[in-house]
């Protein structure tokens, strides 16, 4: 649908939208009510309309989708519309919560707003999409909320993460400075009223899709502390976002739903009141998948008590969740003044939307005409020149000198086309790699390939070819022609891991499951939705047959059944009926054009190659998905070494949505350009770096590991231990953190420290002589590190601390000041349970990289030394010091954390002062399982140290039954590392040593 008539179709229902604006009952015209005074403070305006509201009405607000309130002249309000690069979808209420997606400005995937590591830059971007909402909020507010669920901050501790394009980095500060300038831009610059409201996602330690809703993230105190909090309190704490989302995992063996910190923890970080949903369908998660309450009422009274506000279940019906509150406030579980304190903070955030003043506030007038235009069209090319990333460009290949390129090949799978991801809008419009290297060199010859197959499938039992409908909108596809023509030709994408998608020669469209039936069509302008129904693989048998396997996402669910092999109905049909590939229809896969080959004519002779390959974002992983792999596709690798051949001034540029492992490429491609899928203006930003146009400066936000052997389990959350990501990695990586090549070149000179001794509440400022010491003006990405060698607890490898991206000109220098505060040096101590800035010799470096450090000081910080342990004192469980065999847990279903212990687990508390003789251990233990169980009070050794003490822990027939197990001690004395070593599974809250 064209962008006027889904304008025209929205704006038809505007008359009715715009009717449910009463004139509030019993005021008569021109009375202005206390709520509608913007004249008065916020709280008071707040506690009017909660006081004038019934308890249904109260209720009916906590859902997302709220009801207008006719009596007092509210509106309906629509919480949740997408906008993580741009306005992406929302839903329909008046047609069953039915997906809308938006057709404007589509800037660069958040991965790729984050490789700029240009704030200034994405708080524009962030501006421009909280206009854009405001436009479609213009037009239908009912489909268009101004609540916007964006930015994403879960960092990206694994970059096999299926939503690796939705985050910033795998850095907290980082990420958090980003998520911080878009949501300012998003907010606008009013000091009361907001723009858009953002609400920040997902709360907390998300970062991976397997089994997504039942998997727990393990978070010791450090890490929760120091990393997967980071990033949620910096724009928090910046009044840059206005709310949480919850994540659908469990943390630490509890429902992030549920989660009390989400009420307490993340509002003790901002004076402003704070709007906190839930993830779609999570409530219900709670007593479904997750199984964590008996009922529906008490599921909805925990998720409110823990602190979200807002109900994403049901679609747009909020009946159910307004019954499940009510029935939950009959039987006791909640209590009007819980239902009041959420609707408080629904309020005051839409009341901060303008929602309630008779203006509607000072964005109201924002309207259409702002969505996709020319000036956000110029600062979307901006934003994708700015996050392409140059990895390599030996013998100065880059830029290419247009004058002297009379002959070029652009080919790759991706070479002419452009890919949307889920949470992308429409393109307005489409800038290909070859349209903008075309546009670039009109005078030149661009020869063109998308170095794919094309093939026919031959029924083998017929003899008859698959025939695709030639019309635009595709047909059921047959196996009918008794010659091969156009119609009986595909294009063969291939993703990786045997995964392909086939695209019809009749008419330009991926082949794609019919209606979720049995038959198959050539209608999807490219793979999307939800379950990807457009994923095939061309299986080859022992008699040089294939079978054709489909490999739709759906397959995971039992309702789509177990069919997953094509053959051939009665009528001709491709149909989903075999089980396996002994009953599948056999096929001759017969290649028309070499792929390979074609690329590979275009390459030979040119005075460059450009070959363009990736990722597709619903295949290679996404939402639901995470990557198995994180290679490049076989094919895509063999095409890039087959150009390389036929072509030494191959330039390789990868248009992916997260790290790859390409150690092949990067040891033998001369010039490799990294971008993210960068929306409508890809092409010109690949062109403007390829031709020189613009000087790269896009620096990586994420490690690129040179296998997946560098990596553990995708379900380790310890960072710490597992010595992940750039901060503990110890290996050798593909590309460092904060890499990346320029066409000009940097000198550093002249580091000096604010203070060469500094203490708690101190700023520290670096300041260092940055010169542009070629004869190219470019930008530089200024990043300032830091490492503490000498510490009681395990410290990054380095840890950046600030950065500032700034643009030179030739020969100029400039010097640059890069501050933070001492407290930031900071980390948790777990022998106290707080902040701990420790007595060290602090190295601040700063470089170019987290890899390349130019210059580098040391300052000395007068902190604290953390004292030797006191386990006379109650010790939670959870705040050890090392690890083996256990899992963090749920120590009650509504607070506190506990540690899950297997038969042969262990804990080590280091550096114990158990004085001149302890003689008595205790703790809480809690044990379902049948019998007894052992715990071993052991020193310096799980397996070799003494053992002075065995505590018998009972059965308590329940997980969330404690009772105290005791011990007498005999000879712990002087100084120690403590093991308690489980002989059984246990958990165990608190303990002590005395």
């Amino acid at each position: 649908m064209s962008t006027s008539s889904r304008f025209q179709r929205i704006a038809a229902s505007a008359p009715l939208v715009l009717a449910l604006t009463f004139q509030p009952s019993g005021s008569s015209a021109g009375e202005t009510l206390p709520f509608q005074d913007p004249g008065l403070p916020i709280e008071v305006r707040v506690s009017d309309l909660l006081g004038r509201l019934t308890l249904d009405e109260k209720i009916s607000l906590l859902h997302q989708f709220q009801p207008a309130i006719p009596r007092l002249g509210i509106p309906d309000f629509k919480a949740g519309t997408e906008a993580l690069h741009g306005v992406a979808w929302s839903t329909d209420r008046d047609n069953g919560g039915a997906v809308v997606t938006a057709t404007g400005t589509v800037f660069p995937q958040a991965i790729g707003l984050a490789t700029t590591w240009n704030p200034d830059l994405i708080r524009q971007v962030g501006e421009a999409v909280g206009d854009e909402v405001r436009g479609y909020h213009a037009l239908a507010p009912r489909v268009w909320g101004l609540q916007v669920w964006a930015p994403v901050v879960n960092l990206l501790r694994d970059p096999r993460w299926g939503r690796n394009e939705e985050g910033y980095s795998e850095d907290p500060l980082l990420s958090g400075a980003i998520a911080t300038a878009y949501g300012r831009g998003l907010e606008g610059d009013d000091p009361l009223y907001l723009k858009t409201a953002p609400v920040i996602k997902h709360y907390l330690a998300n970062n991976n899709e397997i089994r997504r809703d039942t998997t727990s993230s393990n978070l010791r105190p450090r890490v929760k502390h120091e990393y997967d909090e980071l990033a949620f309190k910096l724009p928090i704490a910046a009044d840059a976002v206005t709310g949480v989302m919850t994540s659908y995992n469990l943390v630490n063996g509890r429902p992030a739903t549920v989660n009390p910190d989400v009420g307490e923890v993340v509002r003790s970080w901002t004076e402003k009141t704070l709007y906190n949903v839930s993830d779609a369908w999570a409530p219900n998660n709670l007593t479904a998948s997750q199984k964590y309450f008996a009922t529906s009422e008490e599921a909805f009274a925990a998720t409110l008590l823990a602190g979200v506000d807002s109900f994403t279940v049901d679609d747009a019906n909020s009946a159910r969740t307004i019954e499940i509150l009510h029935s939950a406030l009959a039987q006791g579980l909640l209590t009007e003044e819980d239902i009041d304190a959420s609707v408080e903070h629904v309020l005051s955030v839409r009341l901060r939307l303008g929602d309630f003043d008779l203006d509607g506030g000072p964005y109201a007038d924002i309207g259409p005409e702002v969505i996709d235009s020319p000036e956000h069209r110029q600062l979307a090319r901006r934003a994708a020149d700015e996050a392409m990333v140059l990895l390599e460009n030996r013998r100065r290949l880059l830029p290419l000198n247009p004058a002297a390129t009379r002959r070029i090949a652009v080919v790759g799978p991706l070479s002419d086309t452009l890919y949307t991801d889920w949470y992308s809008g429409a393109l307005p419009y489409r800038v290909t790699p070859l349209d903008g290297i075309r546009e670039r060199l009109p005078d030149a010859t661009v020869l063109s390939s998308e170095g794919v197959d094309r093939i026919v499938l031959r029924d083998v039992a017929s003899g008859r070819y698959v025939t695709a409908g030639a019309d635009e909108d595709g047909d059921i596809l047959r196996v009918s022609a008794a010659s091969a023509g156009p119609t009986e030709e595909f294009d063969v994408f291939d993703w990786g891991q045997g995964i392909v998608t086939l695209r019809s020669a009749a008419n330009g469209k991926v082949v794609d499951r019919f209606n979720f039936g049995p038959n198959f069509a050539n209608q999807a302008a490219q793979p999307y939705g939800w379950f990807v129904q457009q994923q095939f693989a061309l299986e080859p048998q022992g008699d040089g047959t294939h079978v054709i396997r489909y490999a739709g996402y759906e397959k995971a669910f039992d309702w789509a059944g177990p069919e997953v092999y094509l053959t051939i109905a009665e009528d001709g049909a491709l149909a989903l009926t075999a089980t396996d590939a002994a009953h599948a229809a056999h096929f001759a896969v017969d290649v028309v054009r070499s792929g390979v080959d074609e690329a590979v004519r275009a390459a030979t002779g040119a005075d460059a190659a450009v070959v363009v390959v990736g990722s597709m974002p619903f295949i290679n992983g996404r939402e639901d998905h995470d990557r198995t792999s994180m290679a490049l596709a076989e094919w895509q690798s063999a095409l890039v070494r087959a150009v390389l051949a036929a072509n030494p001034r191959t330039i390789l540029v990868l248009e992916a949505s997260y790290p790859l492992t390409i150690p092949w490429e990067k040891l033998r491609v001369p010039a490799i350009l990294w971008t993210n899928h960068a929306g409508q203006e890809t092409g010109h930003a690949i062109s403007d770096v390829l031709f020189g146009d613009h000087n790269p400066a896009g620096r990586l936000t994420q490690t690129w590991y040179r296998s997946a052997g560098d990596l553990p389990d995708v379900l380790e959350y310890d960072i710490i231990k597992a010595r992940r990501t750039y901060l503990y990695f110890d290996g050798d990586p593909l590309y460092p953190f904060g890499y990346g090549l320029s066409y000009s070149t940097f000198g550093y000179d002249n580091l000096q420290l604010s203070a060469r001794s500094v203490q708690a509440g101190d700023p520290i400022s670096v300041r260092v002589d940055v010169t542009n010491t070629s004869l190219r003006a470019g930008d530089e990405v200024v990043q300032l590190y830091s490492r503490q060698p000498s510490s009681r607890d395990p410290q990054p490898v380095k840890q950046l601390r600030a950065f500032r991206r700034i643009h030179l000109a030739p020969g100029e220098k400039r010097t640059v000041e890069l501050a933070f505060a001492a407290s930031d040096l900071a980390h948790w101590d777990v022998t106290r349970g707080r902040w701990v800035l420790e007595a060290a010799g602090v190295e601040l470096m700063v470089g170019s990289s987290s890899a390349d450090i130019r210059r580098s000081a040391v300052v000395r910080v007068r902190g604290e030394r953390i004292p030797a342990r006191d386990l006379a004192r109650e010790t939670r469980a959870l705040d050890f010091d090392d690890y083996a065999g256990i899992e963090l847990v749920d120590e009650s279903m509504e607070w506190g954390d506990a540690v899950g212990a297997t038969a042969g687990g262990w804990l080590r508390f280091s550096d114990v002062e158990l004085g001149s003789g302890a003689s008595h251990f205790s703790g809480g233990f809690a044990r379902a399982e049948a019998g007894d169980a052992l715990v071993e009070i052991r020193l310096d050794d799980p397996v070799r140290g003494k053992v002075v003490g065995t505590a018998v822990v009972p059965s308590t027939g329940d997980v969330y039954a404690y009772t105290t197990a005791a011990a007498e001690l005999d000879g712990a004395y002087g100084r120690h590392d403590v093991y308690l070593v489980f002989r059984g599974a246990a958990r165990l809250s608190t303990f002590a040593i005395d």
